[in-house]
C-alpha cells in the first residue's frame, strides 16, 4: 500500500445552520478540516496508507480533531501534543449572487507556535512515498518556513515525491511574503497545484486572455502558466484547477495537468454547489491518488477533476467519495440518476 503523508494545520469549522448569515445564526455546526487534513481523508477513502502531521493543544477539543481524521482511517500517530489553541473558521455558505465568506480566528494556534525540533522527519516520512503541504502552512508563520523547509529536505534525502498547492491566503501573509517564501521551498517540489489567481499573487505569473471575475477562462493562458512555472522552478509536473464562476451557486470545474510540455486537460464540469469550501484539496487528493497509482496524464487529470467535481456536492471540508463514485463520473456517468 502507498504511503502519503500530508503537513499543516487542522482547524475546527463553525458555520451557520444552512445558508443562514452569521448575523442570522443562532447556533453553528462545527466540524474539523485544513487544506492538508483534507487531502489526507480523500487519500484514506481512496485506500492509501495517509498520515496527517500537525501539533494539537493537549485538550478535549484537540483530541476531538485529531478523532475525527482518525474516523477516516488517517494516521494520526506523528501529531504532537501542546500549545495553547486549536485554530478556528467561520464559513457562512454563499447562494445564487451572494458569496461565500470566512473569517478566520487562528492566530497563536498550536502549530504556528511550534519548533523545528518537534518534528523528526526522517521517523514521519519512513517508508513514504508522498510528501504532501500547501503555501497555507508557511504562511502562519514562527518557523513553520523553517519546519516545511526541513520536511521537503528530508523527503528530497529519501526519495519521495514532494507536493504542493500554493494556496495564497491574502489574510495571512503579502504577496511579497509569500513570493519570498515559497521560491525558497518550490526547488524541493515535483507536483505544483495551482490555481490562476494563486501563480498571479505569488509569483506574479498571469493566465493571458482571463477574467476571473467575469468567467472567463483561456486554455492557452493556463498552458503558459504551467510553462513558465515549470521553467523557473523544474517542477516535473504542473495541475491547475479551472474554475468558472457563473454565481455562488453554479460554477464550471475542470482541471489541466502539464508534463514534459504536453497539457492534458480534463472534462469541463456543471456544477450546482453545496459546499465549495474543500474543492481545491480535494483535486489534490485525488491528483495524489491517482499518480500513485500510475495513471497516465489524461487518466490522472480526469480523476483529479472528477474527484473534486464530487466533492461540490458534499457538505463540509472532508470529501466523502469512493474510487469507483470518482472513476464513474470521470468515465462520463454524470446523470446524477438514483443508485439502487
Amino acid at each position: 500500500m502507498k504511503k502519503v503523508v500530508t503537513f499543516g494545520e487542522i482547524m475546527m469549522r463553525l458555520n451557520p445552520e444552512g445558508y443562514k448569515r452569521f448575523v442570522q445564526a443562532e447556533r453553528f455546526e462545527a466540524t474539523y478540516a485544513g487544506g492538508e487534513a483534507n487531502a489526507a481523508v480523500s487519500c484514506a477513502n481512496y485506500g492509501l496508507d495517509a498520515a496527517f502531521v500537525t501539533k494539537v493543544p493537549a485538550h478535549e477539543i484537540g483530541q476531538a480533531a485529531v478523532n475525527e481524521l482518525r474516523r477516516y482511517g488517517v494516521d494520526t500517530r506523528f501529531i504532537i501534543r501542546g500549545g495553547p489553541r486549536l485554530g478556528v473558521y467561520f464559513c457562512e455558505k454563499g447562494a445564487s449572487q451572494r458569496a461565500s465568506k470566512v473569517i478566520y480566528d487562528r492566530a497563536g494556534s498550536s502549530i504556528a507556535l511550534a519548533k523545528r525540533d518537534e518534528f523528526d522527519w526522517d521517523a514521519i516520512l519512513d517508508g513514504a512515498d508522498w510528501f504532501h503541504f500547501t503555501g497555507i502552512t508557511p504562511a502562519l508563520g514562527g518557523e513553520l518556513p523553517e519546519i516545511c523547509l526541513d520536511a521537503c529536505r528530508a523527503a528530497r534525502m529519501k526519495g519521495i515525491t514532494v507536493s504542493c498547492d500554493l494556496n495564497y491566503r491574502r489574510k495571512l501573509w503579502t504577496r511579497e511574503e509569500a513570493g519570498r517564501v515559497m521560491a525558497v521551498l518550490m526547488p524541493y517540489v515535483d507536483l505544483c497545484i495551482s490555481n490562476e489567481e494563486d501563480a498571479a499573487d505569488v509569483f506574479g505569473i498571469h493566465a493571458e486572455n482571463t477574467d476571473i471575475d467575469a468567467g472567463k477562462l483561456s486554455r492557452e493562458g493556463y498552458i503558459s502558466v504551467a510553462k513558465q512555472l515549470t521553467e523557473r522552478f523544474g517542477f516535473k509536473k504542473v495541475a491547475i484547477t479551472l474554475r468558472g464562476s457563473i454565481s455562488a451557486s453554479d460554477n464550471e470545474w475542470a482541471g489541466m495537468l502539464y508534463t514534459e510540455g504536453q497539457a492534458y486537460f480534463s472534462t469541463t464540469y456543471r456544477v450546482h454547489i453545496v459546499d465549495r469550501v474543500g474543492g481545491g484539496d480535494s483535486f489534490g487528493g485525488g491528483l495524489i491518488y491517482a499518480e500513485l497509482q500510475k495513471y497516465d496524464p489524461q487518466r490522472a487529470i480526469d480523476f483529479a477533476a472528477a474527484a473534486s467535481c464530487l466533492k461540490h456536492a458534499v457538505e463540509f471540508d472532508f470529501n466523502m467519495m469512493s474510487t469507483s463514485e470518482v472513476e464513474a463520473l470521470a468515465k462520463g456517468n454524470a446523470s446524477g440518476r438514483v443508485q439502487r
